[in-house]
């Protein structure tokens, strides 16, 4: 991002870098650079709080007016105390026949509609895996949890980016149901924690890693904490 930043500014054109991570921002030295002391994955902070981003992007733009490199702290801070979690609702079972993280997912394909409807697709599935095809995502990590080798389990595509699609396709589906926009982290523990889906994944990645895969095959598949 810095560099980037950099080059932009090369070419005449000024430059902001938000960083939620104060010695990553530091450390990488862009031109302009605020750090927002948020948690990942919300870079303006607090979700629906429209006055509080505004405060936000009113001290980035504020820096353009520095001919000087500078990396000054938004003043507010967001803690994420890492064990509040989403409270949703899953949809009951609907087909017996199939492995019941892929009844479940089929399940939430009505929700995850209403949200993408409601919110434009900007967190869901779609960039490895569409929601079409969410399911039989699922399917392939509940064979790697089963025994089978990733490669012949039909991951389609890079096995931590179809997750990533269907964690995404899971926490957009919540939005839905649950009404509320979740706290920082709290969507992503609530789909490790407490869907079929999000445990047949921790259960296929560490069957990846008992069978010696390469650490960044597996480890990716859920963030380090979890």
């Amino acid at each position: 991002m810095s560099t980037l930043a950099h080059v932009f500014e090369e070419a005449g054109i000024a430059t902001v870098a938000l960083g939620s991570i104060g010695a990553h921002i530091q450390g990488t030295a862009p031109p302009r650079g605020l750090w927002c002391d948020f948690p990942l994955g919300r870079p303006l902070g607090k979700p629906n709080d429209a006055d509080f981003q505004h405060r936000v992007l009113a001290h980035a733009f504020g820096l353009l007016t520095s001919d000087q490199p500078v990396v000054e702290k938004f003043a507010e801070s967001i803690d994420d105390d890492g064990t509040s979690t989403m409270s949703c609702e899953l949809p009951p079972r609907h087909d017996p026949s199939l492995h019941p993280a892929v009844d479940e997912a089929n399940g939430l394909r009505q929700a995850y509609d209403r949200a993408v409807a409601k919110l434009g697709n900007r967190t869901g599935a779609g960039r490895v895996v569409a929601a079409d095809d969410i399911g039989d995502a699922v399917q392939s990590f509940v064979r790697v949890a089963e025994g089978t080798p990733w490669k012949e389990a039909g991951i389609p595509g890079i096995p931590a980016r179809v997750a990533q699609d269907i964690r995404g396709y899971y926490e957009t589906a919540a939005l839905a149901l649950a009404e509320h926009a979740p706290a920082a982290w709290a969507g992503a523990r609530w789909f490790f924690t407490s869907t079929e889906a999000g445990r047949t994944i921790m259960a296929a990645r560490k069957a990846m890693a008992d069978a010696g895969e390469k650490q960044p095959i597996w480890f990716f598949l859920a963030p380090g904490d979890m």
